[in-house]
């Protein structure tokens, strides 16, 4: 065959796939054009519960938008404060308002074993260096009285590989935006090019078509739970594609028991670090609806422990009907009523709200929504009188 000829019939085939991927893309964008969310009505009157976006990138490091940027973006969705974590940015930096959103310091320390969240710190940190020991760093944190966090933990590119480390964290990112989009681009036909061509018409149903959690992150927290208490959070890990406004109208991070910051940027700051490190926060797909009127009731105050033998009842917002199911992970099994969870075996025990959502195309298909931290389960002990717990 002559390389003309060759040349033309290979230029054919090249034309033929391109229209065939427009033609599929342009699928997707017409399904999008009819997804409506949210999903589940609000029906919660006043101010909601503080909302805002943890692990955010700037152009300070690898983001696409200025803090300025970022800060607009934060605003045009709806949030109230976002946690800046650029990689290796040690310079110590103060809390502030910018257009009425507050930015909570923070690093992204790319380490030798993986990369560790750090934010809350009372003290500067010392010795930190981009590529030190895992362990290292994550004691530095610790030194400097701030909350480290497994970031990305199991991603296949940048997981966490000291095990010691591990088991000292404070906390857990149990879901990761980008880790959805790094997935997503190891199979661009499946899931990569859906999201796209939604995201032409409904950018925000293209960043939940990214959405699917698998299970080695939910069984590696619960392994690690057993060891001390640690906090489940949703990290946005924006970088600015998809643009932070989609990524911030999908997900956020929401304090239970705020609604207001306080004036003062250092006392306001405090407030959310507080917040977010002592467990109570919940993580909201909140393009499927608001988180208010959630909770996981029978836990002592203040306490996510529980024993072997007791029950949790799931509160759900009100209105939500039977698009929404209770998901248990770990040492409790739910209860024929759908919202009761039997703490069944010493360990911890993972509670979440799921939701029938928009599918790729005209269908549905379950979501995680509602998503706090996992509760520890505890031995029953016989008490003095032989009833009860100890």
């Amino acid at each position: 065959m002559k390389p003309a000829v060759l040349a033309g019939k290979l230029l054919r085939a090249l034309l033929g796939l391109v229209l065939l991927v427009l033609g599929m893309a342009g699928f997707f964008t017409l399904a999008a054009s009819y997804v409506e969310y949210p999903v589940v009505p609000s029906l919660a009157e006043g101010p909601g519960w503080l909302r805002g976006a943890f692990h955010v990138h700037t152009t300070r490091s690898d983001g696409r938008g200025t803090v300025e940027e970022v800060a607009a973006a934060a605003k045009a969705a709806g949030l109230r404060f976002v946690v800046l974590t650029d990689h290796n940015d040690f310079t110590p930096r103060e809390p502030v308002f910018l257009d009425g959103v507050l930015l909570v310091p923070g690093v992204e320390i790319s380490t030798a074993h993986g990369h560790l969240v750090a934010f809350g710190m009372q003290r500067p940190l010392e010795g930190v260096r981009p590529w030190m020991d895992g362990g290292e760093a994550e004691a530095a944190v610790e030194k400097a009285g701030g909350v480290s966090v497994l970031a990305h933990p199991v991603q296949e590119r940048n997981p966490w590989r000291h095990e010691e480390a591990a088991r000292r964290a404070d906390g857990f990112e149990l879901y990761s935006a980008d880790t959805f989009f790094r997935d997503a681009l190891r199979h661009p036909f499946s899931r990569l090019l859906p999201a796209v061509g939604a995201s032409f018409s409904n950018p925000v149903h293209g960043v939940m078509l990214l959405v699917e959690p698998g299970p080695e992150p939910m069984a590696r927290l619960l392994e690690l739970e057993r060891g001390k208490p640690r906090v489940a959070l949703c990290s946005h890990d924006a970088h600015g594609l998809p643009r932070y406004e989609d990524v911030f109208r999908a997900l956020a991070m929401y304090l239970p028991d705020t609604r207001e910051l306080p004036g003062d940027a250092r006392a306001a700051a405090e407030l959310v670090v507080k917040g977010l490190a002592r467990g109570g926060a919940v993580c909201a797909f909140r393009a499927l609806g608001e988180p208010e009127g959630f909770a996981l009731e029978g836990l002592s105050t203040g306490s996510r422990e529980a024993h072997v033998g007791d029950v949790l009842t799931v509160r759900l917002p009100p209105g939500v009907g039977d698009q929404v199911r209770v998901e248990v992970r770990g040492a409790g099994r739910l209860r024929p009523d759908g919202r009761s969870v039997e703490l069944v075996e010493e360990g911890s025990v993972q509670v979440e709200a799921w939701v029938r959502a928009p599918g790729r195309f005209f269908g549905t298909q379950w979501r995680p929504w509602l998503v706090p931290s996992p509760v520890r389960v505890l031995r029953t002990t016989p008490s003095p009188s032989g009833r009860g717990k100890g």
